[in-house]
């Protein structure tokens, strides 16, 4: 995926509102329209993820109550409104818990790769030489592997063959993580390089302060603003290459934990059958969460980006300024 082109803002004074509202209010037409309805299908996301053992009719891997077995593959109806799966697992349900283990894998991957990346890319566009070579290098390195080829490899090397909850989740976060770290590096990296001569920087450093005080205090602030963007397409992403891993038998033990992209991977026989609920919802699961982020990151982009910012105010401006020499 490419870096979305999002120079550096300066930071300026003044009271500052709620950082949404703000974002929200710069917005128009279309794109507030789009900016909407990402964060609409964000939102049912995580009220889904997070209230799935409350809202969810059955257990994620419960095929039975009553001591009665669920049907298999039933077709939705009132008692299993989904619909029931070839291990007479409750649809809903599994979708319901499904977008839990989406949001562990996410929040994981994206913590771990923000405090990997981000400090790698600071340090080497500020201290240059043979340091910002080596880190170069080794993250090109990393860039070059096909993603979904290396979060396998990846993911098998930290499981060690246990599919566990907690294993699945950590081995599924990590093998995101090392696609991502090289992302954030190279953006905060190349951001650092261009403000690092800066004035503000040069009377810091003038003045006696460390290295350190002069990352954090004086650079990061003026080149983590791409960061919102990145981190909501890199959800979108994150959640392809999990279900990339589950489909292709790399994820997590159906009885530890739902994921959409194995319960995709078990719907393939049912397609011939003409049983299409077993595959049709978790996949409309993955569309919708993939969709609501990307609207979202890409409307952060317009808003945040100077560049689009300048050019929507002299397309907007073009048709008053026609009105008025008519």
């Amino acid at each position: 995926m490419a870096d979305p082109a999002v120079p550096p803002l300066a930071v300026r004074g003044g009271r500052r509102g709620i950082p949404g509202l703000r974002l929200f209010g710069m917005t128009h037409g279309f794109q507030r329209a789009t900016l909407i309805f990402g964060v609409v299908l964000i939102v049912i996301f995580l009220l889904a993820a997070l209230l799935a053992p409350w809202i969810a009719p059955y257990g994620l891997a419960q095929n039975a109550a009553d001591g009665v077995d669920f049907v298999r593959q039933q077709p939705p109806s009132g008692q299993h409104w989904l619909g029931t799966s070839v291990r007479g697992e409750d649809v809903l349900s599994r979708v319901l818990y499904g977008a839990r283990t989406a949001l562990y894998v996410i929040a994981v991957s994206l913590v771990l790769s923000l405090f990997a990346g981000v400090p790698l890319g600071l340090i080497s566009g500020y201290v240059g030489r043979w340091v910002d070579r080596v880190l170069v290098l080794f993250m090109d390195a990393m860039f070059a592997f096909p993603t979904l080829l290396l979060a396998i490899v990846v993911s098998i090397m930290v499981a060690g063959g246990n599919s566990s909850k907690l294993g699945g989740v950590l081995s599924a976060a990590v093998a995101i993580t090392v696609i991502f770290v090289p992302q954030y590096f190279r953006v905060v990296r190349n951001a650092t390089v261009a403000v690092k001569n800066e004035p503000y920087v040069d009377a810091a450093r003038v003045s006696g302060a460390s290295t350190l005080r002069i990352l954090y205090r004086h650079i990061f602030a003026n080149v983590t603003q791409s960061l919102p963007v990145i981190i909501t397409l890199n959800g979108a992403e994150a959640i392809l290459t999990l279900a990339g891993l589950g489909f292709l038998g790399f994820g997590i033990e159906p009885t530890q934990a739902a994921e959409w992209g194995f319960d995709l991977n078990k719907a393939l026989q049912d397609v011939p059958n003409g049983i299409w609920w077993t595959g049709v919802f978790p996949g409309a699961a993955i569309v919708l969460v993939v969709l609501g982020m990307t609207l979202v990151g890409e409307s952060l982009n317009e808003v945040l980006n100077p560049l689009l910012r300048t050019r929507r105010g002299v397309d907007a401006a073009a048709p008053e300024q026609e009105a008025a020499d008519a």
